[in-house]
């Protein structure tokens, strides 16, 4: 079987240099926020375009420590989208907001930042808009509102490492943006970690402080703070994959491109080509009204698929009915009658492209 996503081939890509930066941590002796964490936070924000990295424990903390950081708080809303996972609206709860639900451009899949405005009301103080399966989000359309408004913006980039607006990378359009390294993401860890991306010295510093109990200095706390912290064996094991960031991401949009070859034109949608962006390919996803017979067709081929994600956030019980704009979603609710992932990897042979290629080519041809 084919698996949609495979984190052990990139592990077998790199086994001797990931092997050795685990060796180097552990005969270095110091596990927690040491020299890997500090170079590669270094490494990682020259990537991105940014002046500050901080590194945490997971993608959603590092939302959660965004938001924090840019001053979000009790009561304070923040406008984001309901076409996301989960952990972008509890990101946003667990730093004292409260979310309110926009539409998606069914083109881009990401926020419509033309129904932004509608929702803003006394108490909005951020902009959350999600690069959804690594499309960056209109953040041009988007910024312009929240300068009208005097509203932050914080990108949440879990999904999109590499991803570009006219050459610039998402994470920087923003006051602050968050990353996700779960080992399926395009920059996966062996584990769990996040990071924060900022040019803003001030909010560097006080995610800084957040991430550590609030430390200004060694166990002396200056604001209330929680721990989460990317260790170093995550963040060796980052800096060995950083390098290659570029071409596996060069490598995804190649195979997507066949397949979007195969399908253009038939029963199945394929992700939109968004104008002056770069997709970061996370996951190739496509629209289909016939979902289920294409899904059972690729499973008897043995290539699996996925749904990303089964529900909406609104639609979910821990919080159905309760968040504002929940009830105006017309686009989002259309799309999830429809989705379906296909296998994407930069690993993925030859062979393997050739063989889903042929199964989406013989489905099409029969529908």
């Amino acid at each position: 079987m084919i698996p949609v996503s495979r984190p052990l081939a990139q592990y077998s890509a790199h086994r001797k240099e990931i092997r050795a930066a685990v060796l180097r941590v552990l005969e270095s002796g110091r596990y927690i926020l040491g020299d890997e964490v500090h170079q590669f936070e270094g490494e990682f924000a020259g990537f991105s375009g940014c002046k500050h990295c901080i590194g945490v424990a997971n993608g959603t903390e590092a939302l959660m420590l965004a938001l924090m950081g840019c001053g979000v708080g009790s009561g304070d809303e923040v406008i984001t989208v309901s076409h996301t996972a989960v952990g972008t609206v509890a990101a946003i709860e667990l730093a004292g907001g409260v979310p309110v639900f926009v539409d998606i451009d069914p083109q881009t899949r990401c926020m419509d930042a033309r129904l932004i405005e509608d929702k803003i009301s006394s108490r909005t103080k951020a902009v959350l808009p999600v690069h959804i399966y690594g499309q960056p989000a209109p953040m041009e359309q988007i910024c312009d509102v929240a300068r009208r408004y005097k509203l932050l913006v914080i990108e949440d980039c879990a999904q999109a490492c590499g991803a570009e607006i006219r050459g610039g990378r998402v994470g920087t359009f923003g006051e602050a943006a968050a990353v996700s390294f779960y080992p399926t993401k395009n920059m996966g860890a062996i584990g769990d970690g996040g990071a924060v991306l900022t040019s803003n010295p001030e909010i560097a510093r006080r995610v800084q402080w957040l991430r550590e109990y609030g430390w200004e200095e060694r166990h002396v706390s200056k604001i209330p703070g929680i721990n989460s912290r990317l260790d170093e064996l995550q963040a060796a094991i980052l800096r060995v994959k950083l390098p290659f960031l570029g071409h596996d991401n060069a490598r995804r949009r190649m195979i997507a491109q066949k397949y979007t070859e195969v399908i253009q034109g038939t029963a199945i949608l394929p992700p939109a080509e968004v104008p002056e962006t770069l997709h970061a390919m996370h996951l190739y996803v496509v629209e289909c009204a016939d979902r289920i017979s294409l899904r059972e067709f690729l499973q008897t081929r043995g290539i699996a698929t996925a749904v990303h994600y089964p529900f909406a956030v609104h639609q979910q019980a821990a919080y159905k009915e309760r968040i504002r704009g929940s009830e105006s979603l017309p686009e989002t609710e259309a799309l999830y009658d429809r989705i379906l992932t296909l296998p994407l990897y930069p690993e993925l042979s030859r062979g393997d492209v050739q063989r889903i290629c042929s199964a989406l080519k013989t489905w099409c041809e029969q529908h």
